[in-house]
């Protein structure tokens, strides 16, 4: 419900604060007063339409804040959290006017758009007058209100279910179809290009190995006749091993001779020998290293080049071959088995259709049986509102083939206003004051299901009077009692009937020439002056309270 309600520099308010209750609240006062001000308030702050002229005159930007205590689950809380907005405890709604005519609108003190802000203010609170009739001007809020009202909530959330899985059946077959279509007409391509693929038959990461390994065959190649002049040297003919050993042999002969004279020499000569001996093992090991079979060489080049060309030829890169290839494999398997396939999409098309079309026959149903009761409910509610010659009805037309999300239902609501007149659209035969009474009857009969949890009704009761008036007051309590109801309102007995009166009255601000619109709650004693000056006028006679001491004994 709408707890709090604070202005600041709108039209003629400087600053105010509002605390609300549960149950019926009435705001009365003069013609002027600044009633008007105040719903036009409470519509910016729930995402209606700004307006720079609504700035108090004199200030740089105005601003409305509105409070709500809103039960846990609420849809209105899921809006919020699925929008990143946090939601705990109470919901603060503040919009900004700049007299520049930018706003900027924050929920729980986070930038939010606009239209987020209007939708979930739409959750939370309608505003109906005689001109304002949201409930009754969309016929899709038709069906909506029905549905609450027959409590099929969880019905359509089922045939909801239902109508996507047999669409998303329909796309599956139509897809399917389209995909075979075009497999059959380049069924040769896929023919031979599934055979070619198949014998080059690509692997995951073929090339990168196929280019590493062709590298250094190549690298190798190109140091191996190094290694071999090398492996030559040490090894052939000209190789210094058999001339440093029979110099050795010949020393260690003369060493004998002298002794201490040749030891050293010696020994040197013959760690050389030993020396070219590891030098000729590692030269020998370094050819066994690059030793390459030309051959392989060849293969390897002719695979790569082969990877290369396919992947040319099918504009994809070589990584991509084999995902290519099961690709064309599998468009193949769909041509092949594609017949086999329609059949089962087609039998799941039709699968899902059929429980679709149940279910939404058996929703219809029971919407013609909640469409008689809600008639019956609001006809029940007429004679009081002086609309006892009226008829009011649920058209339901239903179109089988015509299936949507909500079913295969169109609702609307109609009324006869007099016998003999041609029934009609509830919105083009209704004349205003009428409008408000059916809205408040289908109000009334739909009770807590259907409703936000604050209604505003804004002068409702103009142009009627005496039973009339007190019949609405009596509803408007009635309705108080599952949720909260705010009334802008000219009639006495509507006023009596609220568990909190609001008065509104516009008085010079002081200290200053200009007027400002302020907002009092009344004890008991200033009830009865304010509803005996509404039953008199501006002259409050002995006889006048005494009506409205009645009235309040009565009515509160």
């Amino acid at each position: 419900m709408l707890s709090q309600l604070s202005i600041r520099d709108i039209v003629l308010i400087e600053r105010l604060d509002l605390g609300f209750e549960p149950g019926l609240s009435v705001l009365t006062g003069e013609t002027g007063a600044g009633k008007s001000i105040l719903l036009d308030s409470l519509s910016l702050a729930l995402g209606g339409r700004g307006d720079g002229s609504l700035v108090r005159h004199g200030a740089e930007r105005g601003q409305v804040t509105a409070v709500f205590d809103v039960p846990a689950g609420h849809a209105v809380r899921d809006l919020l959290h699925d929008n990143g907005i946090d939601d705990d405890g109470d919901l603060i709604f503040r919009r900004q006017q700049s007299a520049d005519g930018r706003t900027r609108a924050f929920v729980n003190d986070q930038p939010v758009s606009v239209q987020l802000m209007r939708q979930a203010g739409q959750l939370l609170v309608e505003i109906h007058g005689q001109h304002d009739d949201r409930a009754l001007v969309d016929a899709d809020a038709h069906r909506l209100l029905l549905d609450a009202f027959g409590g099929l909530a969880e019905a359509v959330a089922d045939v909801g279910a239902l109508f996507r899985q047999w669409k998303e059946a329909d796309r599956t077959l139509r897809r399917h179809r389209e995909k075979v279509e075009a497999a059959a007409r380049e069924a040769d391509y896929l023919r031979a290009s599934v055979e070619e693929l198949e014998v080059l038959s690509p692997q995951d990461g073929e090339e990168d190995e196929l280019a590493d390994k062709r590298a250094r065959m190549m690298k190798a190649e190109r140091i191996a006749g190094d290694i071999n002049e090398a492996s030559e040297f040490l090894n052939g003919h000209a190789s210094p091993v058999p001339l440093i050993a029979s110099m050795v042999r010949r020393l260690e002969r003369k060493s004998h001779e002298a002794p201490g004279l040749l030891e050293e020499t010696v020994d040197l000569l013959d760690q050389a020998l030993n020396l070219l001996s590891d030098a000729q093992m590692a030269v020998e090991a370094a050819l066994r290293k690059t030793e390459y079979d030309p051959k392989e060489l060849e293969r390897t080049e002719e695979r790569l080049f082969a990877l290369r060309a396919a992947a040319r030829k099918y504009s994809v890169p070589v990584a991509g071959l084999p995902a290519l290839a099961a690709r064309m494999i599998a468009d193949l398997a769909d041509l092949d088995a594609g017949e086999e396939k329609l059949t089962q999409f087609e039998a799941r098309l039709a699968e899902t259709r059929a429980a679709y079309d149940a279910a939404a026959r058996s929703l219809s149903e029971r919407r013609h049986h909640a469409a008689e009761a809600l008639a019956a409910a609001v006809m029940a509610e007429l004679p009081a509102l002086k609309l006892e010659r009226a008829r009011f009805t649920v058209e339901i037309v239903t179109d089988p083939e015509g299936g949507a999300e909500e079913g295969i239902d169109r609702v609307a609501f109609h009324v006869q206003t007099n016998p003999g007149t041609r029934p009609g659209p509830i919105m083009k035969v209704a004349s205003g004051g009428e409008l408000s009474r059916f809205l408040l009857a289908l109000k009334v009969a739909l009770a807590d299901r259907g409703s936000a949890p604050t209604l505003v009704f804004d002068e409702i009761d103009t142009g009627v009077g005496g039973a009339v008036a007190d019949a609405i007051g009596q509803r408007l309590k009635r309705l108080s009692s599952t949720v909260q109801v705010l009334s802008v309102t000219h009639a006495p007995q509507v006023a009596a009937r609220a568990a909190t009166h609001l008065l509104i009255s516009k008085g010079p601000v002081e200290g200053g020439e200009a007027v400002a619109t302020r907002v009092a709650r009344m004890d008991d004693g200033a009830r009865t002056e304010e509803i005996a000056r509404m039953l008199a006028g501006a002259s409050v006679t002995d006889e006048a309270r005494a009506a409205a001491a009645r009235l309040l004994s009565g009515g509160g």
